[in-house]
């Protein structure tokens, strides 16, 4: 009897056993960055072994790369980072109070350079004379989903233009939702589907007030995303998940406007844009997964 017992007890020790190392398997096998088309990270594990690095134009200590001067450090040659290339144009403006060093903006400028542009409020673009040919990324009563923005931009360009033949519009004033549904999109010539510009907010959500009410951000079109939970590791406390950091607005952007403005198949083209992010989160999952954290 007592032979049974004991037995039994081995047993359904090794059961669990098997049990936590499936889990703890899965744990670190399953990310949400498993599928995407990215660049070998290999040069930012080697970096991140041999610790901090110079700036080469600052000389700040530094990890894979300086937020100040947006360029990687010295143990991590310019020649081993993706290039991304954009369809359009991005400025972020990032609010005076946001951490340089927590903000996930400087991956975006880093990887995509030449298509992005960082300002630090309150010194950002007058945008009043472009403004069918640009877009904020932000929710409100008045914004409209991503496959809408072709056919909002131009019905925003018709109803300036007649503005102009009147009274000036006053700048606050906002395009409202169902100008959207007046024509049919086949019916837009390929010319006045493009959006040229895209505006990204850099912020914590209880400082994008006073960005969002600037004077030169009004008239806009406002765009707002599809719900996607973040991955970012500082997720902003009291906030949904849905709240996302600023290099996951942009890539969900993108990959949303190429398959539903662009209409092309997408292949990746902007995974690249996680390059930095996607090694930073799991190499932070599995710190935290070895401190015996979830």
């Amino acid at each position: 009897m007592a032979q049974t017992k004991i037995n039994q007890e081995m047993k359904r020790n090794a059961e669990c056993l098997r049990n936590q190392d499936t889990l703890t398997a899965s744990m670190l096998q399953e990310t949400p960055f498993d599928n995407l088309c990215l660049t070998s990270q290999a040069i930012l594990e080697r970096a991140q072994k041999q610790g901090r690095s110079k700036c080469p134009r600052c000389h700040g200590s530094r990890m894979f790369y300086c937020y100040s001067c947006y360029v990687p450090v010295e143990t991590v040659p310019v020649e081993d980072i993706p290039i991304v290339k954009l369809p359009l144009k991005i400025d972020i403006i990032k609010h005076p109070n946001e951490t340089d060093g927590k903000s996930t903006a400087v991956h975006a400028k880093l990887l995509a350079s030449e298509d992005v542009t960082i300002y630090t409020y309150p010194c950002i673009p007058d945008y009043e004379e472009m403004q069918h040919e640009i877009a904020l990324i932000f929710p409100g009563p008045n914004s409209v989903s991503i496959s809408n923005i072709p056919l909002s931009l131009q019905t925003k360009c018709k109803t300036d233009t007649k503005g102009l033949s009147a009274e000036p519009a006053p700048k606050c004033a906002k395009l409202e939702p169902s100008h959207s549904r007046l024509m049919s999109e086949d019916k837009l010539p390929k010319s006045e589907n493009a959006l040229k510009k895209i505006v990204f907010i850099d912020s914590t959500w209880n400082q994008t007030n006073k960005i969002i009410t600037d004077e030169r951000l009004q008239g806009l079109l406002q765009i707002e995303l599809k719900s996607k939970k973040t991955c970012f590791w500082r997720h902003q406390k009291g906030k949904p998940e849905t709240y996302l950091s600023t290099i996951e607005a942009i890539y969900y952007f993108l990959v949303d406007y190429h398959k539903e403005v662009l209409k092309e198949k997408y292949d990746g083209q902007y995974d690249n844009l996680l390059f930095f992010f996607s090694f930073m989160y799991k190499l932070i999952r599995k710190a935290k997964d070895s401190a015996g954290k979830k």
